[in-house]
This record gives structure tokens, C-alpha cells and sequence, in this order.
């Protein structure tokens, strides 16, 4: 399984962190978001990592280089220009080469064994109608109306308890064959799509997920990580 990191947002609303860093190396914990995702990704596995950018996106390549630190194989996808997120999936393509494979937000924040996407790859590989798989999460302050529902596997867009998508997936590459290489586009209408069609599947996981969306999330994060390390007897170094 190979997986595609976001990276490519301008994080206009972690202004002014973003002037000078890409949201995703902004840091939680003592290492940068998006070394959380390689790092976790790695331990599930995943030796393939393909990371899209556009914002200040030298910073991310000078800073992660060609993965051999994390012991996994790291290509970019270079935008340009932020093509939103169906546009750089899409994008992305050729360098994630796989029929299926996994998506995660870099801007998030989450214990989530990503080992489990690999049941996820397996779903779509014994049902080839399905186009996609999504983790949903309970729904944030900042979010509290949600995104999806939920029923027997199944995602729907709406239901009697809303959830809000994690910002991890698994698709299938067929779910993007209508977006121009290069185009803008977002996400919401093909998984809208999909939902209508029956093709999206998805689970509920109850555990750690922050979206650090803004200054103040993100140093609730990080101070939230701090304490759990001093309550398992970390003291770094």
C-alpha cells in the first residue's frame, strides 16, 4: 500500500506560523505533523510515501528529503499552485502507481492505527464496486454539525449521529478518472457522488483526533501530547 500525505494548503488561518512554514511541518509534541504521519505510517508498514505541495513547499523537501531518515521512499508532487484536494489526488497519480490506496490530511493530529487502512485496501479490493473508505470521528467543537453519518459500514450524508471525516482515507483511482491532471477541484462532490452511488464505505474511531486548524489548537495539541509523555513516564532526550 502506498499513501499520499496533503500538504499543499496555505493555512491561512495558523497565520502568521504559515508565513515562513508549511502547516503540516508546524510542530506537536516535539517533531513536525507530518512526521507523525511518516513516522506512523512506517511502523503500519507503508514504505511508499508520495507528499503534494505548494505552499513553501522547499521547506517540506529541504526538511524530509527523500525519507532514508525514516526509513521509507518519499516523492513529491509538486502543484505549484494548490489544486485542492481532489485536484491534487488526482494530481498525484502517477506517483502513487497503485489502484487503491491511503490519503491523510498532514494537518491532523491522531493515534489512529493507520495499520488498519490496510483492511480498508483489502474491502476494496473484494468489493471492486466501492470507490473509497473513510474514517470518521466524533464531531469537534469548531465542526459540530459533522459530515457524514454512518450506518451497518456504510457512509451516508445524512442520519441520525453526524460524524466528521478524519482527513484519512483509502480510495480508488477510478474515483478521480474525471478531473483534469492539473485542475482545481475539491473532494465533497466525488464523495458526494459516491455516497449516492452506495461506493463509499467507512468506520468510527473513537480515539485521538485533533484537527489543528489555528494557533490555539495547535498548542492544545501539543500540550495535550506533553501531558500524556509525562503521565507514561517520558522525559525526553
Amino acid at each position: 500500500m502506498r499513501a499520499l500525505i496533503l500538504a499543499a494548503g496555505r493555512g491561512e488561518r495558523m497565520r502568521p506560523l504559515t508565513d515562513t512554514m508549511p502547516k503540516p511541518m508546524l510542530s506537536v509534541g516535539g517533531k513536525p505533523l507530518i512526521v507523525w504521519h511518516i513516522e506512523n505510517l512506517r511502523a503500519a508498514g507503508v514504505h511508499e510515501v508520495v507528499i503534494n505541495h505548494a505552499h513553501l513547499g522547499n521547506v517540506i523537501e529541504e526538511a524530509l528529503g527523500d525519507g532514508m531518515a525514516f526509513d521509507v521512499k518519499i516523492q513529491y508532487s509538486r502543484e505549484g499552485e494548490a489544486l485542492e484536494t481532489a485536484g491534487g489526488i488526482a494530481f498525484a497519480l502517477p506517483l502513487l502507481e497503485e489502484d487503491i490506496f491511503a490519503v491523510i490530511n498532514g494537518d491532523v493530529y491522531t493515534d489512529f492505527p493507520l495499520h488498519q487502512l490496510a483492511e480498508a485496501v483489502q474491502r476494496l479490493r473484494r468489493d471492486p464496486q466501492l470507490l473509497g473508505h473513510l474514517v470518521l470521528v466524533a464531531n469537534p467543537p469548531q465542526h459540530p454539525n459533522g459530515d457524514f453519518a454512518l450506518s451497518d459500514g456504510k457512509v451516508f450524508r445524512e442520519g441520525q449521529t453526524m460524524l466528521t471525516y478524519s482527513g484519512i482515507g483509502v480510495y480508488r483511482r477510478s474515483m478521480f478518472d474525471a478531473i483534469e491532471r492539473g485542475a482545481k477541484a475539491k473532494l465533497a462532490p466525488l464523495l458526494y457522488e459516491a455516497i449516492d452511488r452506495g461506493q463509499l464505505s467507512g468506520e468510527y474511531y473513537k480515539g485521538i483526533w485533533n484537527d489543528v486548524g489555528t494557533p490555539e489548537r495547535l498548542a492544545n495539541v501539543d500540550r495535550a501530547i506533553f501531558e500524556r509523555q509525562l503521565a507514561h513516564g517520558y522525559r525526553g532526550g
